[in-house]
């Protein structure tokens, strides 16, 4: 265990675990005093709630209903008012490394012009509003102008294929799309708005009838006339306030479209006051935010950390932020410590896959590692997205943190809103690998498949008893789809958030095991994906990175397929055999023989989409021996799964 410091402790927002279990039980004697306190608190209202939650229609839950407020003025002109008008918001850094400061005020009077550029192109409160756009002061400033004017926005990753954005489009009835004409990554132009046209060909997507273009690159790209228009042409002209649209707090704030099981996007909505108070609320606890913070979140406006923990959470609560429009490994592997180093960054936000493939870096190349560079700014490090391995852990609070940062290794999802089971860094000690506790007035819990809580150290379900302010409110477009995924008749009414999970016996403490449908039956023994990487992966003189999958086999039912990346040059023949057997081995110490994988393939890298995550079901594919007909346009690497077609 890694307990916090004095001076942390001194000094945070939930000081200590007597503060943390003290929330816990306001939470526990009084759940809607509890929120409606934090409410009043954390967000400004036009017309202040007199109801907090409403379950009548349950899973269809309402918070604070008959409450007025506007997302955007809570970000920005209460920040201005506050006298925050000439503090930075947003320090920008390009793919190039040129940064730009931008102030509230000025984050304010961009948003307010976008805003008043969207109303004179017919856009209104509801209508749904499409953002396609690499990360930029732009794509957050369009973020905020939607919130403003009362549109839904649903920003859709720069990485999908235009296939991928005419579903979404389509199924959003878009009005609008918000893009630019190319994206900088990598020191590569990648194109965006030959993307939009390719989506919107053929009068596919009948409700878009505007296409708005950020110039950021100067490219060459076809234009479509009266359809559409240049970013800065339509702000020229138009003034810098706008008045926010005051909306009801379930008025729908955006819809982010995840990958179903079946292949159909889910539009998750969220609503305004609800998900607005989380977001605020998360980004003090979590992450202790004070005044002189620099806080870097490194993920991408188009997943929902982006939206928590770039575009509202921080600005709600008047922060300094980093928005990042590179990747971590150009110019070289050094670029996170080198930014860290240059703006003096305190809080920093990260995936584990970003981590392991820095590890990796750092170990073949010592020009690369952390230690070159001056990460004293650091006091708060943060993982997101899924487990991080305790390998992993180890060296990011060791090499990254210099030892002395707690790591807030935070659980949630897209559905969530913000975080669900999380260390807060003042409180809780820590023990790599686990997301150790809920959060304060969340009732994570364990059950069986009747909804049943089990013991502790027995794996379950992983559900959360009570509904919560920032909750998925629907599918959109399909309430029953919503029920059935979420809210299963067979589960007490419980939020099934679809992962497995175990709870220490003598802590408490959540770890999260993996999808339910990563949890592999073996001979009948059932193993987490989740527990066998982490096997492979702390055999640290071999392995940097790895996934594991099952493929169906005639004999145990299931068989474990395990896909490797080495710590040196990816092997063939009869070394690559060798370097097999001496994992399995490794495996069935750490484990048990049960759990050692039948297949491994080794790759100089892992499909990851090009946010850093691994596309398991493509894995998944590769270890069936099937054809990859999956899209691919999202893959950073297309390339890799030739190599992972061998296996040892």
């Amino acid at each position: 265990m890694y307990y916090p410091t004095e001076a942390a402790m001194k000094s945070a927002h939930v000081a200590g675990m007597a503060a943390y279990e003290k929330l816990c039980a306001e939470a526990e004697s009084d759940y809607e005093g509890y929120w409606a306190r934090l409410a009043r608190e954390l967000v400004s209202w036009k017309t202040p709630f007199t109801k907090v939650l409403n379950e009548e229609n349950a899973p269809f839950f309402k918070w604070f209903e008959d409450g007025t407020l506007n997302v955007s003025y809570n970000c920005l002109d209460r920040n201005v008012e506050a006298g925050l008008g000439d503090k930075t918001a947003i320090i920008f850094e390009a793919d190039d490394g040129q940064v730009t400061r931008v102030s509230y005020s000025e984050l304010l009077s961009r948003t307010c012009q976008l805003a008043n550029a969207l109303k004179a192109r017919g856009v209104k409160k509801g209508d749904r509003v499409v953002i396609y756009m690499s990360m930029s002061v732009e794509g957050v400033a369009a973020m905020q102008a939607c919130a403003r004017i009362g549109a839904t926005h649903s920003v859709v990753f720069g990485g999908f294929s235009a296939q991928s954005l005419r579903d979404r489009v389509q199924d959003a009835g878009a009005v609008m799309i918000i893009t630019a004409d190319e994206q900088l990554r990598g020191g590569k132009q990648l194109p965006l708005k030959a993307i939009v046209d390719e989506a919107l060909e053929g009068g596919s997507c009948p409700t878009c009838k505007d296409v708005i273009v950020y110039k950021r690159t100067g490219g060459n790209i076809a234009w479509v006339e009266g359809r559409d228009v240049w970013l800065h042409d339509a702000l020229a002209g138009q003034a810098t306030t706008c008045e926010p649209e005051w909306v009801g707090a379930e008025h729908p704030l955006f819809l982010l479209y995840t990958s179903g099981s079946t292949g159909k996007p889910k539009g998750v909505q969220h609503s305004t006051g609800g998900y607005l108070l989380h977001a605020a609320l998360t980004t003090k606890w979590t992450f202790d935010l004070k005044p002189d913070d620099v806080f870097w979140c490194t993920a991408d406006i188009g997943w929902v950390t982006g939206h928590t923990y770039i575009s509202y959470g921080p600005l709600a609560l008047g922060g300094t932020e980093i928005v990042f429009e590179g990747v971590p490994t150009y110019p070289d592997a050094a670029r996170f410590w080198k930014t860290i180093e240059k703006h003096k960054v305190t809080i920093f936000y990260t995936a584990p896959t970003a981590i392991r493939s820095l590890i990796k870096a750092a170990e073949s190349n010592e020009a690369v590692h952390p230690k070159q560079s001056d990460l004293s700014s650091l006091r708060i490090l943060g993982s997101v997205g899924e487990p991080i391995n305790p390998a992993a852990w180890e060296w990011y609070h060791q090499h990254v943190g210099g030892g002395r940062c707690p790591i807030v290794d935070t659980f949630w999802q897209t559905e969530t809103g913000g975080h669900m089971i999380t260390p807060l860094p003042g409180a809780t000690p820590l023990v790599p690998g686990s997301c150790t506790l809920p959060f304060p007035g969340i009732t994570a819990a364990i059950v069986d498949e009747l909804g049943n809580d089990v013991p502790n150290g027995q794996g379950g379900i992983l559900v959360v008893k009570k509904p919560w302010p920032s909750m998925i409110r629907t599918i959109y477009g399909d309430p029953e789809r919503f029920k059935k995924s979420y809210y299963p008749s067979e589960l007490k009414g419980y939020y099934l958030a679809g992962d497995g999970a175990i709870r220490d016996a003598d802590t408490g403490y959540f770890t999260i095991t993996g999808r339910i449908d990563d949890v592999l039956n073996v001979s009948g023994h059932r193993m987490g994906t989740m527990e066998i990487e982490s096997a492979l992966v702390s055999c640290t003189e071999l392995v940097a990175e790895a996934a594991v999958v099952g493929r169906p086999d005639d004999t145990t039912g299931e068989a474990i397929c395990a896909f490797v990346v080495l710590k040196r040059p990816r092997p063939s023949g009869d070394e690559a055999k060798a370097i097999a057997k001496t994992l399995r081995d490794w495996v069935a110490k750490e484990i048990g023989p049960i759990a050692k994988p039948k297949d491994i393939r080794f790759g100089d890298n892992l499909p990851k989409t090009r946010s850093g995550k691994i596309m398991r079901r493509l894995l998944r594919s590769v270890a069936k021996g099937e054809a990859v007909t999956q899209d691919t346009s999202t893959l950073e690497n297309p390339a890799i799964l030739e190599q992972l077609g061998q296996a040892y």
